[in-house]
């Protein structure tokens, strides 16, 4: 294999894991229910790739001969999230519990915080467009920032272009991260601008995420010791602090995140082009949407997909958005893989960790083994 292009759908969900009762998770089905609240989906190139093989899914059929390989990943580090979904994926598990905040943030912290933002509004576990929604109106009277939750390792912040530059509020932020880490245990701190007024509040397309850097080694790592091109795309480099990247190109949105790997086909020849959308941040209407949408470029980039390629379709949660919060669910991600010299129809089971599919690109790409996950590269060999 000379490239591997990887399409991460953030909060792209198939059914709950077997502990999701753990995280009050039991019985949720991203891609199910947002089905069921569309009328339906219409996708058929993840369709032709194998999505319908695994579960039901309204509007989605099971095509006899796929043209490409699928299987669901599950999850073995222990929370759930974009930080430690996409860790896990590239390699690194977490096994350590993460600090509950489901009850907000106590005073202590509070405190911390204040100290680096001044007052600020909100403290809670919370949706963020629903928090900027029910909290703008104070905070452009108040100069507050907006400060939430989701319940764990990550903490957000929203400002008004008026209240906080957004460069002010990035410095803020990452200030904030490097004081919180320990012993709060809150690993990535999230910056949103925000502009408009009462009744049209919406984030600026320059959401940054600050992140400490992943506890073990990754794909990536091993990947930019075999002197590979590693290319980040969307917030993907912001989750792995751009640790490994060989550059990374933070968008404004999925489709623009879309149009960069699509353009770049061309000009990068060898190596990983690894990108982050965010499809699944949205009312269920504005979901499916987003989702359809992303179907109907995929071909564009199927279609330039040359021999020694391998495309892989995949998730990091489920976001359930019938749950409370629309918070990250504890959930089984699907697993499609093509490439024109690769076998098409077989089914890869579920896979125990995201880590095999980590595993399984440092093999294409010829790195070292890393110390987790299982390969199913042969899988794919065609023949």
């Amino acid at each position: 294999m000379n490239r591997v292009i990887l399409f991460m759908l953030g909060g792209f969900g198939i059914g709950a894991l077997p502990d999701a009762d753990d995280y009050a998770d039991a019985g949720t089905n991203t891609l199910a229910h947002l089905a069921e609240a569309s009328g339906g989906v219409n996708l058929p190139a993840l369709e032709s790739l194998g999505l319908g093989h695994l579960g039901a899914v309204r509007g989605v059929r099971v095509m006899a001969q796929p043209s490409g390989c699928f299987g669901r990943l599950a999850f073995r580090s222990t929370g759930c999230d974009s930080l430690l979904g996409n860790w896990e994926l590239a390699g690194c598990l977490v096994t350590e519990k993460a600090t509950d905040y489901s009850s907000g943030y106590p005073e202590k912290l509070q405190s911390e915080l204040e100290q680096i933002f001044g007052k600020t509004l909100g403290n809670q576990v919370a949706f963020g467009p629903s928090v900027i929604r029910d909290l703008g109106k104070q905070h452009l009277s108040s100069k507050a920032p907006i400060l939430w939750s989701d319940g764990h390792r990550t903490c957000h912040v929203a400002a008004h272009d008026t209240v906080l530059a957004a460069d002010q509020l990035m410095r803020l932020c990452r200030e904030a991260r490097r004081a919180l880490k320990d012993p709060w245990g809150i690993w990535r701190v999230v910056a949103h601008p925000m502009t408009g007024q009462p009744g049209s509040w919406h984030y600026k397309p320059s959401r940054r995420d600050f992140s400490i850097e992943p506890p073990a080694q990754t794909m990536l790592d091993v990947l930019g010791r075999a002197n590979q091109i590693l290319i980040g795309v969307g917030k993907v480099g912001d989750l792995f602090s751009g640790r490994g990247f060989t550059k990374t190109l933070p968008s404004a949105s999925w489709t623009a995140a879309f149009e960069e790997v699509d353009g770049m086909l061309n000009r990068v020849p060898r190596g990983l082009i690894y990108a982050g959308l965010d499809l699944f941040n949205d009312e269920p209407a504005g979901a499916a949407g987003s989702l359809h949408e992303f179907d109907r470029r995929l071909p564009h980039v199927l279609e330039q997909l040359r021999a020694g390629d391998l495309l892989v379709v995949t998730g990091d949660h489920g976001r359930h958005l019938a749950k409370k919060h629309r918070l990250p669910t504890r959930e089984y991600v699907p697993l499609l893989v093509t490439g024109p010299k690769l076998a098409q129809g077989v089914n890869l089971g579920v896979r125990s960790s995201a880590a095999d599919l980590g595993q399984t690109v440092v093999e294409a790409l010829l790195g070292e083994p890393l110390p987790v996950g299982e390969s199913f590269l042969d899988a794919l060999q065609a023949g």
